[in-house]
């Protein structure tokens, strides 16, 4: 692939492709949460007291 080949993005395309990866990454995040929330609420407050 040559120099001549690539795509050249405007400062608007740059700033929506910025934003758009903030909120997937937001997304995952809030994801993450939730799932680590449930998983707690699941096993209940018992999984603190097992042995080691």
């Amino acid at each position: 692939m040559s120099d001549n080949d690539l795509i050249t993005l405007s400062d608007k395309q740059k700033k929506a492709r910025r934003s758009r990866n903030i909120a997937i990454g937001l997304a995952l995040a809030v994801l993450v949460i939730i799932f680590y929330i449930a998983t707690i609420a699941k096993f209940g407050p018992g999984i603190m007291d097992r042995p080691l």
